[in-house]
């Protein structure tokens, strides 16, 4: 207490002013980083998420029509193959779109499996084995619906993250005008407090008289 008694009011104040600034610039660089993890999410979801999801419809295309293909029954065995393999060779272009993705561990499984099925139904498809081609779609069909299952999952994870960063910085930014608003009053204070003046009355000279 005797050591603050040492400072004049004017210098608590500037001392205040200088941590409530100090506060503003820490909450500004916060909600900068906030923007900036915001801004990554929503092109994850953009780019990661949503693009794949077209892939997905992509292959479900392919994957229907290979099984379409298998019960034609007025194409013949070499007709069939070389349908079956345009659509093949349709999914691999998918494919190398698909792995410029984003992918989480789960989603490198899923996918893996689904590559394995497709190479599956070539084999089938080779050896005019239309029923197991029909099977291996199938199993291609259902390892897709595990990577739309992920798509939605991480979608609503991002968002997530992202309106929590927002009401952090909604938060942030409530702080920083409750620290303005100490900042115009501290200014303020500066501006209209006085030193009082001391007057000191010299006693008059005796007169002579």
């Amino acid at each position: 207490m005797k050591d603050l008694k040492k400072y004049s009011n004017k210098t608590k104040a500037a001392f205040v002013l200088l941590i409530v600034m100090l506060i503003i610039l820490l909450s500004n660089f916060n909600t900068l980083q906030n923007s900036k993890k915001t801004n990554e999410n929503i092109n994850a979801i953009h780019k990661d998420r949503l693009v794949v999801a077209r892939y997905i419809f992509q292959y479900a295309n392919a994957l229907h029509s290979i099984k379409a293909n298998t019960l034609e029954t007025a194409l013949d065995d070499a007709q069939k193959k070389e349908k079956i393999k345009t659509a093949i060779q349709n999914i691999q272009s998918i494919d190398r779109l698909y792995l410029e993705t984003v992918l989480t561990t789960k989603e490198k499984t899923s996918f893996t499996a689904f590559q394995a099925a497709c190479s599956t139904i070539d084999q089938h498809s080779q050896n005019n084995n239309w029923i197991q081609a029909r099977q291996s779609s199938n199993q291609a069909l259902q390892t897709l619906e595990l990577l739309s299952q992920i798509q939605i999952k991480e979608s609503q994870l991002k968002l997530e993250q992202s309106n929590s960063l927002h009401k952090g910085n909604t938060l942030w930014g409530e702080l920083q005008i409750a620290l303005l608003v100490i900042l115009g009053g501290c200014a303020l204070y500066l501006l209209m407090v006085k030193k009082k003046k001391i007057f000191v009355k010299v006693p008059e000279s005796p007169s002579l008289n």
